[in-house]
């Protein structure tokens, strides 16, 4: 059975997100991961995570300004700095939250900057935060993303990321597979995952349609869980999706899959 972490993003939003630790700890839960934590000073995050007896594995580096609709800035030529800047931002959370592993997202397409102009801004800026990250004990993630959710996303698809990493040259590099973006986008979820395994560091799950907790679409969930234990995946599984009708509710299909075992 996958270790689950729960997204404090998308899970228990009835709360404030400080106490949304103490929640998923209720829950049953031992690690979380969200999108982002520079809302609250590190050391409040660190006393919630403290307090639930939580470990935090996973974050995102600092995306632009999301309420605004960004969605990362690493392909944005005229923001490297910004994207450097933040690089360093993310390092000093990952440091207070002992987190090991940070996620980069791409950003979208830019109107009137140049499809090579951006993907060379992309290359170099997570070969550039590679390096920090690692030198940092760390992990750094690249995660394709659908453009039906967010159109203009500019990585796609897994094969456009296995194609970065390949560029970026850097071993230390690892692969976000998101089970809900990979169906949206390329389908065939079970083969990319045998494929794709030795460069994956870190799995969420969502089912589709509508990003609901697995067992509300098509998806066979025990089938993909069981088969990342027959892979040997030593990860964990995110659960960023969106609770229907609510968190708790929303659990039932992991106490169910939980019970089999």
């Amino acid at each position: 059975m996958p270790r689950f972490a729960a997204n404090l993003t998308m899970l228990f939003t009835e709360h404030p997100f400080l106490e949304r630790f103490a929640a998923a700890a209720r829950a049953g839960f031992g690690h979380v991961e969200f999108l982002f934590p520079y809302d609250h000073p590190a050391d409040e995050v660190r006393a919630a995570l403290r307090d639930a007896r939580l470990e935090q594995v996973l974050f995102n580096l600092p995306a632009g300004d999301w309420d605004a609709g960004e969605r990362g800035i690493a392909a944005d030529p005229g923001r490297v700095e910004e994207f450097r800047t933040g690089v360093g931002r993310a390092l000093e959370y990952a440091a207070a939250l002992d987190c090991p592993r940070l996620n980069c997202l791409a950003g979208l397409r830019l109107d009137g900057v140049a499809a090579g102009d951006q993907w060379d801004a992309l290359v170099e800026n997570v070969r550039y935060a590679a390096g920090r990250v690692a030198d940092a004990g760390r992990m750094l993630l690249v995660e394709p993303v659908n453009d039906k959710d967010i159109p203009g996303f500019l990585l796609t698809t897994t094969s456009a990321a296995v194609g970065l990493l390949d560029e970026v040259g850097d071993p230390r590099v690892r692969l976000q597979f998101d089970v809900y973006h990979v169906q949206r986008m390329e389908g065939d979820v079970t083969e990319r995952l045998r494929a794709l395994l030795p460069r994956i560091a870190h799995v969420q799950v969502a089912d589709n349609p509508g990003r609901h907790q697995p067992g509300t679409g098509e998806l066979n969930f025990p089938f993909l869980l069981d088969e990342l234990d027959r892979l040997g995946y030593d990860g964990f599984v995110g659960l960023e999706y969106v609770p229907e009708p609510d968190t708790t509710g929303s659990l039932a299909w992991r106490e169910r899959l939980e019970s089999t075992v």
